[in-house]
């Protein structure tokens, strides 16, 4: 089966060609044109400005997508496009647009949830990896998401764990930004907490490890709280940790105290994959049968993945993560779970609108 796919759902204009036979599903063109330039100026995503470039790039990438594949519209099986959730702008221009091209071309049209889609990303195939066969347990982390699934099935997903307000990658941009890391925040900050963990600890293996037994991790100059909720729950709150993070700044400025800033970094970034990493595990637990996908864009943080990684092993897990080019927002993570989806015989008609919440 070949499909193409769109994806619109934030400040990525996607466009996708796959080739599904069986359970492998190899990619044929990937094509992302990225707004981060144009939303930097405002330190964050401005949707109406998102919608204006997705209607300037849809058609151009689409049919770049098709050319690098070597494939004409005539040769494809379906269409897949994310139809939620995202910002409502964006996701229209995408649907509207897969739509007119479905009739045109008179291809069935797969509706694809994007967080579904940032889980199809782990079934892409590439040379000299297994993909992982549900069920088991996803993380999905993104700048709107910080979110735990169960998943039965290749279509079937049950959330178990979430934030109940600030997403991971949010919390990383909205203090990146105040610490004079340009937007998004998340390379940067990555590399400032990396130089903290190096100063505390040295080049170890384990560094997550050393670190949580340093000096460091018990300074009260730089005390954070966890964002892992204690009632029971698999969820977290960010927003407790930004807000404590900015008070610490603001302490640090009221008091004329130069701010250790890879150090700072270093605990923020702790506070957060640590968090993460004390809920996997227990769901992991609660779960022996099943194995660890992470993706979202988020997953592209090596401090996360590090972490993880080490739960996984300690546990006697499978640990799935794709490449740091498939975590962010793209077009053929939208072909797979569409070819899933289509499998099941998940198509939609004329009548297929856009959603901006999850369902």
């Amino acid at each position: 089966m070949r499909l193409l796919a769109i994806e619109s759902s934030c400040d990525e204009t996607a466009a996708a060609v796959v080739l599904a036979e069986g359970s492998e599903i190899r990619i044929l063109s990937n094509i992302v044109a990225s707004q981060v330039d144009v939303h930097r100026l405002y330190g964050g995503v401005v949707p109406e400005i998102a919608s204006r470039a997705h209607v300037e790039a849809l058609s151009r990438i689409t049919y770049a997508a098709l050319e690098q594949a070597g494939v004409s519209l005539g040769l494809l099986d379906g269409l897949a496009v994310t139809d939620h959730p995202g910002l409502i702008g964006a996701l229209l221009c995408g649907v509207n647009f897969a739509k007119s091209l479905a009739v045109n071309a008179h291809l069935p049209i797969i509706p694809v949830d994007h967080i579904k889609g940032h889980i199809a990303a782990a079934y892409l195939a590439r040379d000299g990896y297994t993909p992982p066969k549900p069920p088991f347990i996803a993380l999905v982390v993104s700048g709107g998401h910080t979110s735990i699934y169960h998943v039965t099935s290749y279509t079937e997903h049950t959330l178990i764990g979430s934030t109940r307000d600030d997403a991971m990658g949010e919390a990383f941009d909205k203090i990146g930004r105040l610490i004079g890391i340009p937007y998004p925040a998340g390379a940067g900050f990555d590399a400032l907490a990396r130089e903290g963990f190096t100063e505390t600890v040295g080049d170890t293996e384990n560094y997550f490890a050393a670190y949580a037994k340093s000096a460091a991790r018990r300074d009260p100059q730089l005390k954070l709280p966890s964002p892992a909720l204690t009632d029971g729950s698999y969820d977290f709150s960010f927003s407790g940790l930004k807000t404590a993070a900015i008070n610490l700044l603001h302490r640090f400025e009221q008091q004329a105290i130069p701010l250790p800033l890879a150090a700072f970094a270093a605990r923020y970034t702790f506070e957060a994959v640590e968090a993460v990493a004390t809920h996997l595990s227990a769901v992991l637990t609660a779960y022996p049968d099943c194995d660890l996908v992470l993706c979202g864009g988020v997953a592209a943080n090596s401090h996360l993945r590090h972490r993880l990684s080490v739960l996984t092993e300690k546990l006697h897990r499978g640990f799935f993560v794709p490449p740091p080019s498939l975590c962010g927002d793209n077009a053929a993570m939208i072909a797979a779970a569409g070819y899933f989806a289509a499998l099941k015989g998940a198509f939609g008609d004329s009548s297929l609108n856009a959603c901006a919440a999850d369902f």
